[in-house]
């Protein structure tokens, strides 16, 4: 829901978001190739959150006044049930948010 606010706030248009795969990424810029090459990609993410994609993932890029931003990348399927969270690292660490009230750290209840 927060991307669809944005994007009405913002005027943007859907027709001209693109797909295309993560070619470098660090804590303070974004490269993506798709049918252009884009360098230099503000990531556009929920507020708390901060992330740095790994090269290789897909992404979705959207033209805004004069930018380019990155809206994320492409879901992993990760064996939820519709309404769980999880957090996770590509070194494996992950926190899991279950519809009975458990967390899970790395796989243990805590």
């Amino acid at each position: 829901m927060w991307i669809s606010d944005y994007v009405t706030k913002n005027s943007f248009s859907n027709n001209d978001a693109q797909s295309g795969s993560v070619t470098a990424s660090s804590s303070g810029s974004t490269a993506v190739s798709s049918s252009n090459d884009y360098i230099g990609i503000k990531k556009i993410v929920p507020y708390g959150i901060a992330y740095v994609p790994p090269v290789g993932s897909e992404t979705v890029i959207l033209p805004a006044k004069g930018e380019n931003l990155c809206l994320g990348v492409v879901a992993q399927s990760k064996n939820l049930k519709p309404g769980e969270i999880m957090l996770f690292s590509s070194g494996g660490a992950s926190i899991v948010l279950k519809n009975d009230g458990r967390v899970l750290i790395n796989g243990r209840a805590v």
